[in-house]
């Protein structure tokens, strides 16, 4: 059997496991801001446009549970605490920014793609539907 048609069943997939982690939005979003060094919580959130502080905590859990992020902890009051890039997580660096990269070039090409679909898509939607096959003349009755 070729491996084209080979089940993979959930558990026993690595990528959809590692993608579940990796390949949220966020996580990429996170593990971008994080490529030039270590910040803050807050200053993670206002890096990210549109996340809210209950996503960014979990986001962060998650990524450190993975062992992509570090958390430090520095006793001060209040106490000081940063994120930074493990050294496992740095080497999703190469992949994101090739993935950044590629949705940049190919951006406009995207949106274009998109604006035809839609409009082949509302003319289909105007035009009237084919006509139904009566199904007792199907049957020979």
């Amino acid at each position: 059997m070729s491996a084209r048609h080979t089940k993979i069943t959930h558990d026993d997939c690595p990528v959809r496991e590692v993608l579940s982690r990796v390949g949220d939005k966020w996580s990429i979003l996170v593990v971008a801001v994080l490529r030039d060094g270590s910040m803050r919580f807050n200053d993670l959130r206002r890096s990210i446009d549109g996340i809210s502080q209950r996503m960014l905590t979990l986001t962060l859990r998650g990524l450190e549970r993975d062992g992509l992020v570090t958390r430090t902890v520095t006793p001060t009051t209040p106490p000081r605490v940063d994120y930074a890039l493990s050294r496992l997580g740095r080497t999703l660096l190469d992949p994101i920014m090739a993935l950044a990269d590629w949705a940049e070039t190919n951006r406009i090409a995207i949106q274009t793609s998109r604006q035809k679909f839609e409009e082949d898509g509302r003319r289909g939607a105007q035009s009237p539907p084919p006509p139904r096959k009566s199904l007792r003349g199907s049957r020979g009755a």
